[in-house]
Order: structure tokens, then sequence, then C-alpha cells
């Protein structure tokens, strides 16, 4: 995979499957697998054993991966996903909206 323009903690939104539309926090980034878990959105039912931490067993919801070319990043200023452009600043590069201009980073 080429640079990456989704990063772990950056707010996302969903453009397709079930959870189009939803908006999260990311919380791990698969880079091999090109997917990325995002808090909120995907969510699965897993069938677990009965264990310490499951005293009971039974299922319980997670947050399953998505592929990356299903999210966006969200700008809480245009209220909608947005395309980034890599600008350089200095000695540094920073990911910047396409719509309203401002830094992600």
């Amino acid at each position: 995979m080429s640079i990456a323009r989704i990063k772990k903690n950056d707010t996302v939104i969903v453009t397709k499957g079930e959870s189009a539309g939803v908006i999260g926090k990311v919380l791990r980034v698969l880079p091999k697998k090109g997917k990325a878990i995002v808090h909120g959105a995907n969510i699965i039912k897993k069938a677990v054993r009965r264990s310490e931490t499951h005293p009971n067993g039974g299922f319980i919801e997670r947050e399953a991966p998505i592929q990356l070319s299903n999210l966006m990043p969200y700008d809480p200023d245009a209220k909608k996903g947005v395309r980034i452009r890599r600008v350089r600043e200095g000695d540094q590069w920073v990911r910047k909206s396409k719509a309203t201009g401002k830094a992600l980073d």
C-alpha cells in the first residue's frame, strides 16, 4: 500500500456498507490487509467460551475491520468526509482537507 491517508486516532466516516454514515475514531490500522477498525462501525457478534474474563460465555459485540477504501477522513468544519492532500510545512508533511484547507494532524 502507498502512503496511508488514514491513521490511528483519526475521525473518519464510513462511506459504504451496512455502517454507511457512521462517524467514529480509528482504533487500529491493519496496513498489510488494507483495513482499519473503527469505533462503533461494522459491529459483529462473536461467540465466546466461558473463561475468567467471560464467566457466562455467550455472545459479545465487537468492531470488525473495514476496508480503507470505504473510509474517508471526517472534517467537522465541512461536516462531511473529505479528500486530503499532503503539504510540506517546514520540515514536516501535514495532511490538509481539500474542502476547508485545515490540517487534520
